[in-house]
C-alpha cells in the first residue's frame, strides 16, 4: 500500500525522497526491520493472550529430558509469525506481482491448515490433531493451486540467455544478452555448466507435441516439494529454536537467491536463469525472515511459547514455493538439509522397525528414538547444544548453496 502510496505521492507531486520506495532493497530492508519489530514487540502480547486463553501444549512423555515442564506453554505461535510477514508485505510490496500473490496465498492456505490442526490438539483435546490425510490432502491442494499459477499465469516468464561473441563481450561488458520473456518449465540444475533442465522433456515419449502437457510434470513435481519440505519443516519442529532458527537460515540465503534471478545485470554477471519480477520476492521473503528472528527471541530454550502446526507448516510452505517459484528447488536437498535429514530418519526408522518386525517378530531401531534431534536428546545431548549444532550445519549448507552460484 505504502509502495502505491508514494508512487503516486512521486508522479503527482514530485515528493523528495518518495521514490526511494521504487527500490526493491530499500522496501525489503523496511520489511525486514518492520516484521522483526512486530514480532518482537507485540510476539509477547500474542504470548500472553494464548496464555490466557488456556492454549497449552499437551506434551506426550516420550522420555525425554524436561519434556515435562514444557507442558501447558503457549502453543500456536505461528500466528505471530504469519501476522509479522503479512503487515509488512502488504504495506511495502506490489500487490499485484504474481509471485507476491502466489506467496499471500501460500501462507494463508498453510497457515490455516496448521491452525486448524492446533485447534484440534487444543480445544478438542484430541492429541493427533487433524487427520494425516486431511494435511496432505491440504498440501497437495496447495501444490496445485501453486504449479497452476506458475505454469498458466502470463505473469511467470523467464528470459532465456543468449551467447554472444567475444568481441561483443569487450565492447558492453556482458556475457550474455537475453532472449524474450516467454512461459517456460525449465529449472535449475546445480554443479552442470549448461545448468538447465526442462521437465517437459521427461513426455518426449508422447512424441512431437509433448510440451502441450508439460504442465502435468511442472504441477507433480511443485506437490512433492511442497509436501514434502511442509513435512520436513514439521517434523524439525520438535525442540525449542530448532524449526525457526533453521528456517531463518534458509529464507535469508533464498532471498539472495530472489534478488539475483530478479535483477537482470546480476543475472547477466553470475550466468544465472533470469526471471523477470521475481525480484519483488525479496520483499516478502525478508519480511519472513525478520518475523522468524523476532519469534526466536521467545522461542529460544527456554521457550516461552511454541509455533505449533500453525507456524512450522507454514514455514515449510512458503520455503518450498520460494524455490519454485525462482526455480531453484533442486538445491532444497543441500540449502534445507536440515528439514530433509529430519525426514529421512523418520522414513528409515519406521520402515526399518517394519521390516525386520516381520522379518525377525521384533522391531528394530537404527535411531534411539526418530526425528533425529530427538536421537541426540536420547544420548543425553542438551536442547541447546543440539539446536545450535544444527544451526551450525544448516549455515554451512546455505554457503555452499550460494557458492553453487559459480560452482559448476
Amino acid at each position: 500500500m505504502l509502495y502505491y502510496f508514494f508512487q503516486y505521492l512521486e508522479n503527482q507531486f514530485s515528493v523528495p525522497g518518495a521514490g526511494v520506495f521504487q527500490f526493491i532493497t530499500f522496501r525489503a530492508a523496511a520489511a525486514f526491520i518492520l516484521s522483526l519489530l512486530i514480532s518482537a514487540i507485540y510476539g509477547k502480547r500474542i504470548i500472553l493472550f494464548l496464555r490466557n486463553q488456556q492454549v497449552g501444549e499437551t506434551v506426550r512423555d516420550l522420555g525425554l529430558e524436561g519434556q515435562k515442564q514444557k507442558s501447558g506453554t503457549p502453543t500456536m505461535g505461528g500466528i505471530i509469525i504469519i501476522f509479522a510477514t503479512l503487515i509488512p508485505v502488504l504495506l511495502l510490496a506490489k500487490l499485484n506481482n504474481i509471485y507476491i500473490i502466489i506467496l499471500l496465498i501460500t501462507t494463508i492456505w498453510m497457515g490455516f491448515i496448521g491452525f486448524l490442526d492446533d485447534y484440534i490438539k487444543v480445544f478438542k483435546k484430541d492429541k493427533k490433531g487433524l487427520s494425516g490425510k486431511f494435511k496432505v490432502l491440504g498440501q497437495v491442494g496447495l501444490g496445485i493451486i501453486v504449479g497452476s499459477m506458475l505454469y498458466f499465469n502470463d505473469g511467470v516468464t523467464i528470459k532465456e540467455q543468449l551467447p554472444v561473441a567475444a568481441k561483443t563481450i569487450q565492447e558492453n561488458g556482458k556475457k550474455q544478452v537475453f532472449g524474450e520473456a516467454h512461459k517456460s518449465t525449465k529449472t535449475t540444475v546445480p554443479f552442470f555448466k549448461n545448468n538447465e533442465l526442462d521437465y517437459a522433456k521427461a513426455l518426449r515419449f508422447l512424441g512431437d507435441d509433448y510440451e502441450k502437457f508439460g504442465w502435468i510434470v511442472f504441477i507433480f513435481i511443485t506437490v512433492f516439494i511442497v509436501t514434502g519440505i511442509s513435512n520436513g519443516a514439521n517434523l524439525t519442529d520438535g525442540i525449542d529454536g530448532l524449526a525457526a532458527g533453521s528456517s531463518a537460515i534458509i529464507v535469508i540465503t533464498l532471498a539472495v537467491f530472489a534478488w539475483v534471478s530478479g535483477n537482470i545485470i546480476f543475472a547477466d554477471y553470475l550466468d544465472v536463469m533470469y526471471i523477470p519480477n521475481s525480484g519483488e520476492m525479496t520483499v516478502f521473503i525478508l519480511a519472513f525472515a525478520g518475523a522468524l528472528i523476532g519469534f526466536l527471541w521467545y522461542n529460544t530454550f527456554p521457550a516461552q511459547v511454541f509455533m505449533g502446526d500453525t507456524g512450522s507448516l507454514t514455514i515449510g510452505g512458503i520455503i518450498a514455493v520460494i524455490a519454485i517459484s525462482i526455480r531453484k528447488e533442486l538445491l532444497l536437498p543441500i540449502l534445507a538439509g536440515i528439514f530433509v535429514v529430519e525426514n529421512l530418519s523418520v522414513i528409515l526408522q519406521v520402515s526399518w522397525f517394519k521390516y525386520t518386525k516381520k522379518k525377525f517378530g521384533a522391531g528394530r531401531r537404527i535411531f534411539k528414538m526418530a526425528p533425529l534431534h530427538h536421537h541426540y536428546q536420547k544420548l543425553s545431548y542438551h536442547e541447546s547444544k543440539i539446536v545450535v549444532r544444527f544451526w551450525i550445519v544448516g549455515i554451512l549448507l546455505a554457503v555452499f548453496t550460494i557458492v553453487t552460484l559459480k560452482l559448476r
